[in-house]
């Protein structure tokens, strides 16, 4: 596994088990048992986690899901640390920092971010270079249902055109921060908006960019 993605994992899983099972998320509807079981079922259950992206599979996903939820806490746990099985995508080192950097950082901070006594943790450059290089090629996947412009902004100045439209809503903050607002987590991230107000109203609105 490649350092970032393998870093974010075990953090990832040293919070679960701090948290406990019952713990909130910001996940809609999920606690930190269903966040676990979800993280293993992607890994480890390919047959259902097709459901994640496609409609027609989401009933197997689902039934997938309660069966892992389930399972006693620690296993979940244990299975996230030690990582995918041989035969699983994600057991390969380009695969796993394409796939799992993101999805791992998110729900790091989807555990962090739903406790009341959150803090923002401090990211190295090169991690965030990482961030920002994924939400460049998936910006616009990411920004496929929005209903105005929207211009992704380091506070550096570099740009991703997530959705091309007026009027536009240019959202500024560092990589990490874009990621978690991308991924629908609007209200957690520290960001800055700037544009027509009702444009940011709307986007506002918009429960989760892209998929």
């Amino acid at each position: 596994m490649s350092t970032h993605a393998k870093r974010e994992r075990l953090l990832l899983a040293d919070l679960l088990e701090t948290a406990g099972p019952d713990a909130p998320t910001l996940c809609e509807g999920w606690t930190t048992r269903d966040l676990a079981a979800h993280v293993v079922v992607r890994e480890r259950r390919p047959d259902a986690a097709g459901g994640i992206l496609i409609k027609q599979l989401a009933p197997r996903l689902d039934r997938v899901m309660a069966e892992y939820t389930e399972k006693p806490y620690e296993e979940l746990i244990q299975l996230i640390r030690t990582g995918p099985p041989r035969f699983s995508p994600f057991s390969l080192k380009p695969v796993d920092e394409a796939s799992n950097i993101v999805e791992f950082y998110v729900h790091t901070e989807d555990v962090r971010r739903a406790q009341p006594d959150w803090s923002p943790r401090e990211l190295d450059p090169v991690f965030q270079d990482a961030l920002w290089s994924r939400l460049e090629r998936t910006a616009r996947l990411m920004g496929r249902g929005v209903p105005t412009g929207l211009v992704l902004r380091r506070p550096d100045g570099q740009t991703a055109v997530a959705h091309r439209g007026t009027p536009v809503v240019t959202v500024t903050g560092e990589p990490s921060e874009l990621v978690l607002f991308s991924y629908g987590r609007q209200s957690a991230a520290k960001v800055d908006l700037d544009g027509d107000e009702n444009a940011i109203a709307k986007l506002h609105e918009t429960k989760q960019l892209g998929i």
